[in-house]
């Protein structure tokens, strides 16, 4: 049996040389923008549930508004449960969605069940706002969070085997950076929504306005073809393998009959064990800090900088007008971190394919640590409340922002772009599905329990738990995750690539 370096493989043998080393087209920014749209919407609800709690539990606190089927459920006795679950149950059913479309996209194909995420995405997103009640708002939020959950795996994997060597770190994270652009859209509908809307009506089109970009995107995904090194090392199928190059005008060498070798799951887990313990839970640690202090930015936020709305006595309540005025300001104010982060997305999708994936996830965990530390040690508290800092609070309030822009030029984007290249493509979308579940358990689990930990122990001993997270974090990447930078995704999987007669060709 011989067998070939990885150089001499990736470089004459491979069969996706010439996709591999295409040069950065317009037909890869079309599938940058089909594969994009979902994370549009997953960012522009991460903000904007953040914005409809605040609406609905506010317009009863501040303006004495009652909203038959909502105000019971987020103003009663209970009311930290059911905030806890409107906050988590889009995150808890993404789990699901990751998982099965995972396990889907290496069974049947990604092209099989791309569309269908999109098309659940935003079938919930537009019931969400017609929901006449918390519990089926609830319900159809579940079913948006499958769809965006399906989308991790599925996306993610489908840009990958297009992308060419150079630029796919860069091409994957642009498709994750869509999140950037859906942070920025939640932000500006949720402030105009709140200023000029009544509030039984804001937070309805805020919600259905994030079913639009998936609904774009559906008839261009169900038209991608099956992506070419699926259909050739997984299915065997040459004539879709070619059609799938042609549409990146390019070529694939189909001169000799190759394909993936196949292995069983316990061989997976004990070639690819520790690399799933390093994408896995190095994401269940980012995602603790980013959908916890995401979702509940507003809380965080106002603790920080003081609310917006004024303190009222016994059976005071606002007029329509302040109250819209204050509540517009208050989502603006929690907006401003993720607009922060905003300019982290690109910054990352710049210096992917420079700096590599590991750096960058390293260094913004440790940044991450380092803010959330700096900005707990700075606050003044009496009890769980935050009274002022020993530095002046917009400085404060900057330097805490500033997480928020190392979250996404760090382990944010390339916890998503990493497990896309490092598994073999019989495996691509299980493993990406597994680690990007992995995220969802700690997402689900901060956004949760929240709440609660705001009136126990407060924002000062959050962050400080934050902090310790994200250095677990950047040690577990140092110590489990690999390079995938400037290797093709043969050589960055350790994929066996073996011929039709059994001989292997790659390893």
């Amino acid at each position: 049996m011989t067998v070939l370096s990885s150089s001499e493989r990736s470089m004459e043998k491979s069969p996706f040389k010439n996709v591999d080393s295409s040069k950065l087209s317009l037909n890869h920014i079309k599938i940058w923008y089909t594969s994009g749209m979902g994370f549009f919407t997953d960012a522009y609800d991460l903000f904007i549930i953040g914005a409809i709690i605040d609406t609905l539990s506010n317009a009863h606190k501040y303006a004495g508004l009652n909203i038959p089927g909502f105000t019971s459920y987020l103003n009663g006795p209970d009311s930290a449960f059911w905030t806890g679950l409107l906050g988590s149950s889009a995150i808890i059913t993404a789990i699901l969605g990751q998982l099965l479309f995972g396990f889907l996209g290496d069974r049947i194909g990604r092209k099989t069940v791309y569309g269908v995420e999109a098309s659940l995405l935003a079938l919930g997103a537009f019931l969400s706002g017609l929901a006449p009640s918390l519990p089926l708002l609830i319900l159809f939020r579940s079913i948006m969070g499958i769809g965006i959950g399906g989308d991790y795996p599925i996306s993610a994997t489908i840009m990958s085997e297009y992308a060419n060597i150079k630029d796919r770190g860069k091409l994957i994270a642009l498709v994750f950076a869509n999140q950037g652009l859906g942070s920025v859209a939640a932000v500006a509908v949720g402030t105009i929504s709140a200023l000029y809307l009544p509030p039984d009506l804001s937070w309805r089109v805020t919600a259905i306005i994030g079913a639009i970009p998936a609904a774009t995107v559906i008839y261009l995904r169900r038209k991608v073809p099956e992506t070419p090194r699926y259909s050739l090392l997984a299915k065997g199928d040459v004539e879709t393998a070619k059609k799938a190059a042609s549409v990146l005008g390019t070529s694939i060498d189909t001169s000799s009959a190759v394909t993936s070798k196949k292995i069983s799951f316990s061989d997976f887990l004990s070639k690819y064990g520790k690399l799933l313990i390093g994408t896995a839970i190095t994401w269940t640690m980012l995602d603790m800090a980013f959908y916890g202090t995401g979702v509940y930015s507003g809380p965080i936020v106002s603790s920080v900088l003081g609310s917006t709305f004024p303190k009222l006595a016994a059976g005071q309540v606002l007029a329509l007008g302040d109250f819209q005025a204050d509540l517009a300001k208050e989502i603006f104010d929690g907006g401003i971190p993720f607009l922060v982060g905003f300019f982290g997305y690109f910054t990352a999708v710049a210096l992917m394919d420079k700096l590599g994936r590991k750096l960058i996830q390293t260094q913004g965990f440790l940044m991450m640590a380092v803010l959330y530390a700096v900005v707990s040690f700075l606050m003044v508290t009496s009890g769980t409340k935050v009274t002022g800092f020993v530095i002046p609070t917009l400085a404060a309030f900057s330097l805490y922002a500033l997480s928020y822009f190392f979250i996404d030029f760090g382990p944010n984007t390339t916890t998503f772009v990493i497990p896309a290249e490092v598994y073999p493509v019989r495996y691509r979308t299980t493993g990406h599905g597994i680690s990007a579940a992995s995220g969802k358990v700690g997402a689900a689990i901060a956004t949760y329990l929240f709440p609660g930990l705001l009136v126990s122990i407060g924002v000062k001993d959050i962050l400080l738990l934050l902090a310790g997270l994200s250095i677990i974090g950047a040690l577990l990447t140092v110590a489990f995750v690999r390079e995938p930078k400037d290797k093709s995704l043969e050589e960055a999987s350790e994929d066996e690539i073996v011929s039709s007669g059994g001989t292997t060709v790659g390893k």
